[in-house]
């Protein structure tokens, strides 16, 4: 028996140091994800306070009116254009979309009468900014109506408060990078067997490892473990670029989530060894790899949230493979749960564990 497991060991070993010898291989499953981390956290890394790009035609002289434009520019609500002077220039940039809409000032904008600053603000829009127009002059309402205040004490009958909670949220970006270290997974686990067993078997070296006394099950735990400790270091990378980068916030225990992440990756790597076991070169394999993959890409919350589909399909998408593996990792890292709180996850993906494990020994070829 201890025979047996140092040949595991050996093979993790050489496995291992194949893997960041490979700079082929270093660039799809480290590298690659980064590049989708630096998307998805540049799109929802950064402040999620609404912007509106506008051009600002200020046609009065008031002193008024040049304050309010001062304070328009320096606001984060608004990003406004500065090198639009004129009303023709505003309608090109809006016919373009290159901005949302145009804030004129008419002349008595900031007038005193009755010793009281007044005037009217015009919002031109285009047909297709309809909905972020209506936003916006909200929002300017919603200032003119303090400024109203100031200047005009007024009583209120009906009032709302808004209580901010104690408790600490998420971001948007710490919500999408669970399903971004999925699609790390994915990768590591399906991706990464197909492309190897094949050209093993094309150059012959698995034939040659058949002569031995190596048996299928011992091939595959070194596989399993050489993939875990490959995932491992690849998602530490992203984790700490995140962290630093981005900010994320990690609530759960980072041991659970790493034991976590190595058993989604021995699950997945299941689906990888039983079709680049099977195949006999990447023309077989590379058609199956991707009608397994694509379903799992989009309808198990890697790149948008599960909850935006339809009831039906969100029950018939809990229950694929990598579904659980991302719930999971979810979970822990933006709920703080622990192992022993993720009973049905860990059901799923044990049944998953099973079936694509049997079926993964039984379609093997060593040639």
């Amino acid at each position: 028996m201890k025979k047996q497991w140092f040949t595991i060991f050996v093979f993790v070993k050489i496995g291992t140091r194949r893997f960041f010898r490979d700079r082929l291989a270093l660039f799809f499953t480290v590298i690659f994800p980064l590049i989708f981390l630096f998307v998805f956290g540049g799109i929802f890394g950064k402040d999620n306070t609404p912007s509106f790009k506008v051009a600002l035609l200020n046609q009065s002289g008031s002193q008024f009116s040049q304050q309010f434009a001062t304070d328009l520019k320096t606001s984060k609500v608004f990003k406004v254009n500065e090198s639009i002077t004129t009303q023709q220039q505003a309608d090109e940039k809006m016919k373009r979309s290159e901005i949302d809409a145009t804030i004129v000032l008419s002349p008595e904008f900031g007038v005193p009468v009755n010793a009281i600053p007044s005037g009217q603000a015009n919002v031109y829009y285009t047909a297709n900014s309809e909905v972020t127009a209506s936003t916006l002059v909200s929002v300017l309402q919603a200032q003119f109506k303090q400024i109203n205040a100031s200047l005009v004490p007024t009583i209120e009958p009906f009032t709302v408060i808004a209580t901010k909670s104690s408790q600490d949220s998420l971001s948007r970006f710490d919500y999408t990078f669970a399903g971004l270290l999925g699609f790390s997974i994915l990768g590591l686990g399906i991706f990464g067997p197909i492309n190897v067993f094949p050209e093993l078997k094309k150059q012959g070296i698995l034939r040659r490892l058949h002569t031995t006394p190596l048996k299928v099950w011992q091939y595959f735990i070194s596989n399993v473990f050489t993939q875990a400790i490959v995932g491992i270091v690849t998602i530490t990378i992203l984790c700490l670029v995140a962290i630093v980068v981005f900010n994320l916030k990690i609530v759960g225990n980072p041991l659970e989530l790493a034991i976590f992440i190595a058993l989604g990756i021995a699950t997945i790597l299941g689906i990888g060894l039983s079709i680049g076991g099977w195949a006999q070169n990447e023309r077989q394999a590379a058609p199956l790899a991707n009608i397994i993959v694509f379903p799992m890409l989009f309808l198990s919350g890697t790149f948008f949230p599960r909850y935006v589909m339809p009831e039906w399909l969100q029950g018939v998408s809990s229950y694929l493979p990598l579904t659980p593996v991302i719930d999971g990792i979810r979970l822990i890292a933006t709920e703080g749960k622990h192992l022993t709180e993720l009973g049905p996850q860990l059901v799923i993906m044990g049944v998953w564990a099973v079936v694509i494990y049997f079926i993964a020994f039984r379609v093997f070829r060593w040639e």
